[in-house]
C-alpha cells in the first residue's frame, strides 16, 4: 500500500510539474527555437530566458508582384499602420500598409518634379521619415540632399548643403533623419562630427546639436603636449565621435546612437538621449550602463564590444537598440535597466546577416537586413507583453497592478532580476519602504535600496519620534535623579 501511494504521489507530482511546463511554453512562446532570448542577473552573468518577441514573417520585396527585390534596404519608418522603406540599392522608397495580419504593397516613389517641372530620380536614399499626415523626408544620399514631398508626392522643398562656415565638410551625405512636432529636421551627415544638423521647417540651417565629447588616450595627449610641432602634425586629431542614428522618442527627445568609439565602451556612452539643448539626460541606473553585451572577445569574427547603428522608442520609454556587430536587438526600460536580447547571426528565421534598421509597428518590431534584402517582423508573446505592462502600469502611477504583473512575470521566469525590481519600485512608491528594501537587496540593486533605506530611515524616525523623546527624557530624569540620591547620599555622610 505504502508503495502503492508513493507511486501515486510521484505520478502526480510529474503530472502537475508537465502541466506546469507547457503552461510556461504556451506563455512564453519559444518560437521553437527560431532565437535565443537572453539578460543579465545581478552578478553579471547570462541567463537564457523565454522570448518577449516571436518571428511573425520574414518578407522580401519579391513577395509582392509588383515590387521586386529589396536591393541594399538601409532605412525603415513606421507610422500608424504604414511601413516606408528606404531602398537604397533600387534608388526608391517602398510604400506598404499592415492589417489582418498581413501586408499589402501600396506604390514606389523613386522619382519627383522639380521647381523647373524636371523629373529628378532619387539616388541611394538612406532613410525616410514619414508625418502622421503623409508628408515624406526622404535621405536623398546620392543627390546629396533631403527631398521633401507632400502626401500627394509633389514637391515642398529640398535642403542641399548648408552655406555656413561652420560646416566645413565639402560634400551634403545626409544618411539619417527625423522630425518633430515643430516641424525642425535633425540629420546625421556622413563624416560630420559635430553632432546633428538641424534645420527649421523653411529649410534654413540653424546649427548643430548634441555634439559628442571629444575622446582621447591620456598618454597620448601628454605626449601631444611635449611633442615637437612636426610630431603632433603627424599624430591622429582628438575629433568628436560621430552619430550613427536617431530616433525621437513620444515627447520630441532625440535618442541617438554611437557605433565606433576608441577606448572602453563602458566610457563611450553609445545610447543617448538629447534634449533641446543638446544635453544627454538618458537615464543610467541599471547594473550597468546601456551599452549591449556586458562581455565579448577581442578575437574572432565577432570581436569587440556591441555596435549599435540604429535605436527606436515605444511610447512607454522602452527603447531597442540594434547591434549591427553581432546582430542582436537590446531592449532597456526608462531607467536603462536592460530587459532581455536576442537575436544574432546567421541564416535562419530571427537571426541577421548585416541588420541595418529596426522600427515598431503597433506590437511588432520590423528588422532589416541590408545583406539578405529581408524585412524580419517580431511580434509580442505573452512574455514580452507582461513586462511591457508591468513598466506601463507602473508610468501611469497604477502601483498595485504593476507588482502583480511582475509576480506573473516571475512565474515565467524566476530569475528574471527586473520583476524583483519592478516589484521593489512599485512597494517604493506605495511607501512600503521595508518590504521594497528586501527585493532591491536579493538582486543586489544598490541605488534603489539606498533610496528605500533612506526613506525607511526617515518613516522609522517620525513614527518613533515621541518613544524616542520619551526615552530621552526619562534618560534624562533618571541621571539627575541618580546625581540627586548620590549628593544626598554624601551630605548624610558628613553630617
Amino acid at each position: 500500500m505504502r508503495v502503492l501511494k508513493r507511486f501515486t504521489s510521484v505520478f502526480v507530482l510529474l503530472l502537475v510539474v508537465s502541466l506546469l511546463a507547457g503552461s510556461v511554453d504556451s506563455l512564453a512562446n519559444s518560437s521553437n527555437g527560431n532565437h535565443y532570448t537572453y539578460t543579465y542577473d545581478c552578478w553579471g552573468a547570462d541567463r537564457e530566458s523565454p522570448d518577449a518577441y516571436t518571428v511573425e514573417r520574414v518578407i522580401s520585396g519579391s513577395d509582392f508582384e509588383q515590387c521586386g527585390n529589396f536591393k541594399d534596404p538601409q532605412g525603415i519608418y513606421c507610422v500608424g499602420n504604414n511601413m516606408y522603406v528606404a531602398d537604397t540599392g533600387n534608388n526608391r522608397i517602398c510604400h506598404f500598409t499592415y492589417g489582418d495580419d498581413k501586408f499589402v504593397f501600396v506604390k514606389v516613389v523613386d522619382s519627383y518634379q522639380n521647381a523647373d517641372g524636371k523629373k529628378v530620380s532619387l539616388k541611394e536614399p538612406q532613410d525616410v521619415f514619414v508625418t502622421t499626415e503623409g508628408q515624406m523626408y526622404i535621405a536623398d544620399t546620392g543627390n546629396n540632399k533631403i527631398v521633401h514631398l507632400d502626401a500627394d508626392g509633389k514637391l515642398v522643398k529640398e535642403i542641399g548643403r548648408p552655406d555656413d562656415k561652420t560646416y566645413t565638410e565639402e560634400k551634403f551625405l545626409p544618411q539619417k533623419l527625423v522630425v518633430d512636432r515643430a516641424k525642425r529636421i535633425f540629420t546625421q551627415v556622413q563624416n560630420v562630427n559635430k553632432g546633428f544638423l538641424e534645420f527649421d521647417d523653411a529649410g534654413d540651417f540653424t546649427g548643430f546639436v548634441g555634439a559628442s565629447e571629444v575622446t582621447y588616450d591620456f598618454f597620448t595627449y601628454l605626449w601631444k603636449m611635449i611633442a615637437t610641432k612636426e610630431q603632433r602634425a603627424q599624430m591622429e586629431l582628438f575629433v568628436p565621435t560621430e552619430y550613427s542614428n536617431l530616433c525621437l522618442d513620444s515627447e520630441d527627445f532625440i535618442y541617438a546612437t554611437i557605433s565606433t568609439f576608441d577606448g572602453p565602451v563602458e566610457m563611450a556612452e553609445p545610447i543617448r538621449k538629447l534634449n533641446a539643448k543638446g544635453t544627454d539626460i538618458l537615464v543610467r541606473n541599471g547594473y550597468d550602463d546601456p551599452y549591449g553585451d556586458y562581455r565579448y572577445t577581442d578575437h574572432g569574427e565577432l570581436k569587440g564590444p556591441s555596435q549599435f547603428n540604429d535605436i527606436c522608442c515605444l511610447d512607454n520609454d522602452v527603447y531597442y537598440a540594434l547591434d549591427t556587430n553581432k546582430g542582436r536587438i537590446f531592449a532597456y526600460d526608462f531607467q536603462g535597466n536592460m530587459l532581455y536580447a536576442f537575436g544574432g547571426h546567421g541564416y535562419k528565421a530571427g537571426y541577421f546577416m548585416n541588420p541595418s534598421a529596426i522600427e515598431d509597428l503597433g506590437d511588432s518590431l520590423v528588422v532589416v537586413d541590408q545583406k539578405l534584402g529581408t524585412i524580419t517582423q517580431f511580434t509580442l508573446t505573452e512574455y514580452g507583453k507582461l513586462i511591457n505592462g508591468g513598466l506601463a502600469e507602473y508610468k501611469i502611477g497604477h502601483y498595485d497592478e504593476s507588482a502583480d504583473i511582475w509576480r506573473q512575470v516571475l512565474r515565467l521566469n524566476g530569475n528574471y532580476d527586473q520583476a524583483y525590481i519592478g516589484i521593489g519600485r512599485a512597494l517604493l512608491r506605495k511607501g512600503q519602504y521595508k518590504e521594497a528594501m528586501e527585493y532591491f537587496e536579493l538582486k543586489l540593486d544598490s541605488k534603489n535600496y539606498s533610496k528605500a533605506f533612506k526613506l525607511y530611515r526617515e518613516q522609522w524616525f517620525e513614527e518613533n519620534i515621541g518613544k524616542i523623546l520619551l526615552i530621552f527624557a526619562i534618560l534624562v530624569l533618571l541621571g539627575f535623579g541618580i546625581g540627586f540620591v548620590r549628593k544626598a547620599r554624601k551630605e548624610v555622610e558628613k553630617g
